[in-house]
């Protein structure tokens, strides 16, 4: 004779629980304790349990799916450290909840209009989203939809959909404070011609990096990249053309520092001895370098993680005491500066 079909008062036996709380850890709420989630969980994976999503589904109009959207193309999200670590991110804070994850790269306007009729509740019950330009329509077009959403990164004021995001939920790094630790760093060990390798200005990342910067050192030696490696090479050349003796870089992610040290290098310039170099996001890619990369760290994985957090909230219909944090960076000295 067949086994009957675990059900969620099943669960809840076995777990010691009551049944809202079996019911909270499956549908993925936050407000259950560490115990209570483990006990449960246990319990799934003893019972075999599997809900019957199409008959909830009916009810609730959820699709127990979540898009992680990020405008960058494909070989930057599986080549730079920084988009790894806030992807680990999510998916350690997913993988306690039933809920899915859907991965979509826009980079084009196209991209995004097909996005954009694909974010709608009929296919996810929420949206993450991840570096994000001032020109992106597709975070106000998700907002005006009603999907809850979180980004990574603060809009920035004057970007397309300004007065929709309003109030957005993100999680961000301290980039401003980052930027001015190392330039106060680079100003203490005595060097006087500082340069800087720029972000992109319609990134708030970029931006907040940039304004750190100026405010210990000033603006007088800065060129952009985009926060790639070739970007960094092509910005660190300009530089030494524009001043030969230049005795420090600040480069304002870690790809483009690596790009920047490849060209000093070329260039005949010893590192730090004659310029020193330090990148921002503490990659562990920096420990390997040669010589192992100075930067400042952000805790991408956190990010994520406190990302994920706070749609989960919504997701629920709670209200977190905070909805936009900002975590803390450190500078990591290493031997490039």
């Amino acid at each position: 004779m067949t086994e009957p079909r675990p059900t969620i008062e099943t669960v809840a036996a076995r777990a010691g629980v009551g049944r809202g709380t079996a019911s909270r850890v499956v549908n993925g709420s936050s407000q259950v304790s560490p115990a209570a989630r483990a006990a449960v969980l246990k319990a799934i994976d003893e019972l075999g349990y599997v809900p019957n999503r199409a008959a909830r589904n009916l009810v609730t109009r959820r699709t127990d799916c979540v898009a992680l959207v990020i405008s960058e193309p494909g070989e930057r999200l599986f080549t730079e450290p920084y988009f790894a670590g806030i992807v680990r991110g999510i998916s350690s804070a997913m993988a306690q909840t039933p809920l899915q994850l859907w991965l979509s790269m826009v980079q084009s306007s196209a991209e995004r209009e097909r996005a954009g009729r694909f974010l709608t509740r009929e296919h996810v019950d929420g949206v993450l989203m991840l570096s994000q330009h001032a020109d992106d329509p597709l975070p106000a077009k998700v907002r005006a939809s009603g999907l809850p959403l979180v980004l990574c990164g603060q809009p920035l004021a004057g970007s397309a959909g300004e007065l929709e995001l309003g109030g957005m939920p993100f999680v961000d790094a301290d980039n401003a404070t980052g930027a001015r630790q190392a330039a106060q760093y680079l100003l203490e060990q005595g060097r006087r011609r500082i340069a800087c390798v720029a972000g992109p200005q319609d990134m708030s990342a970029g931006l907040a990096r940039l304004q750190g910067f100026r405010q210990v050192v000033g603006d007088e030696l800065v060129e952009y990249g985009d926060f790639s490696e070739e970007s960094g090479a092509k910005a660190m050349a300009a530089l030494l053309d524009r001043e030969p003796e230049l005795d420090a870089v600040f480069a304002a992610s870690d790809p483009m520092a690596f790009g920047a040290m490849r060209v000093l290098k070329g260039a005949g310039r010893r590192i730090p001895e004659d310029v020193a170099v330090i990148g921002f996001d503490g990659s562990p890619g920096g420990r390997h370098s040669d010589p192992p990369l100075t930067s400042v760290f952000q805790p991408t994985e956190e990010m994520g993680r406190e990302m994920t957090r706070l749609l989960l909230a919504q997701l629920a219909g709670e209200e977190p005491a905070e909805t936009q944090i900002i975590v803390e960076t450190r500078l990591e000295l290493r031997g490039s500066a």
